[in-house]
């Protein structure tokens, strides 16, 4: 329906803006304190308003309706969500400019197509696999150091990035099959207070002190609520009335506005091989992604298995 749509673009725009200013956060934040004193202090502001929305919305209740399968669905996402989530921020903590990260990140919405075409047996074609290869080629340039030896080969933080963009697919994909039966207030909410939990641990582990600044606590505060609560919980509500892939159109053009959001904030920029590399995945998601959602005519376009038949009777 239309008007399905409608909310799914919606959603998928507000979590895109608020995702983007995540990064910018984040990393003010992180350029502070601890990453376990961060943790703290922004899985607890966020599991509060998650919990708070979640009350209000009249959601709590379902957490007594559980099935045993649900409660086993909860707890594969909160460890895909804990290896997911530290290996986002560890990459925001390691490479100096955000907009680099987020640009080498465009790999989550190419593997997200991959792997809507090889679990869920969505449609793929010529189209999409051209802007996956503009994708791939863009995060090549950006992560290249120039270097021939293997360990030099690209800049520090590429490879927690695509260990990133892996996760985030699974956990992705996992929640588009339950996000129906589970409600988004719910899978954000354990997300949330499972990676506050871990965050503790870690803060103990490192011996780490609850004094922070405030300035830290102030873009904590911020980018807590723009993140963990309203992009992951617009995300979610976008997949409930969108395709994984069309929900992902949107999110692909995430790296222009944390570009300009680290230009204005940080006052840096990715260097001149850098930004084409992260102008091009941009270019190749928005190609591939815009295909996947049928706004660009694709010929031969064949569900996987379809796909498969053919060449397997060649």
């Amino acid at each position: 329906m239309k008007s399905d749509r409608f909310k799914g673009y919606f959603f998928a725009i507000i979590g895109t803006l608020a995702f983007s200013n995540e990064y910018i956060f984040s990393k003010a934040a992180m350029n502070e304190v601890h990453m376990a004193q961060f943790g703290v202090y922004w899985f607890a502001i966020s599991s509060v308003l998650i919990f708070l929305y979640a009350a209000w919305n009249k959601k709590l209740g379902q957490i007594r309706q559980l099935t045993k399968k649900q409660i086993r669905i909860l707890l594969a996402l909160a460890i895909l969500e804990i290896l997911t989530t530290t290996s986002f921020y560890l990459s925001i903590h390691i490479i100096p400019d955000p907009a680099v990260t987020s640009f080498l990140g465009s790999m989550y919405p190419v593997m997200l197509v991959l792997g809507g075409v090889l679990v869920l047996g969505e449609r793929f074609g010529p189209v999409e696999i051209f802007g996956g290869f503009l994708a791939i080629a863009g995060a090549f340039i950006i992560g290249y150091t120039g270097e021939t030896e293997l360990k030099k080969l690209f800049i520090p933080g590429t490879g927690i990035v695509l260990l990133n963009a892996f996760f985030a697919t699974v956990t992705s994909l996992v929640v588009k099959v339950h996000v129906k039966k589970l409600s988004p207030e719910l899978l954000n909410l354990n997300r949330s207070v499972w990676l506050l939990l871990f965050s503790l641990v870690m803060f103990f582990v490192y011996g780490q002190s609850f004094v922070i600044p405030v300035s830290a606590l102030r873009n904590i505060a911020i980018g807590a609520t723009l993140g963990p609560f309203l992009a992951i919980l617009t995300i979610y509500y976008s997949f409930r009335y969108l395709e994984a892939s069309k929900s992902s159109v949107v999110q692909s053009t995430k790296g222009v506005f944390v570009l300009i959001g680290a230009y204005l904030f940080f006052g840096t920029l990715p260097l001149p091989h850098q930004l084409l590399g992260g102008l091009l995945t941009v270019v190749g998601v928005l190609v591939m992604t815009l295909a996947r959602a049928g706004l660009i005519i694709k010929r031969n376009a064949l569900p996987i298995r379809d796909a498969q038949k053919i060449t397997k009777d060649k």
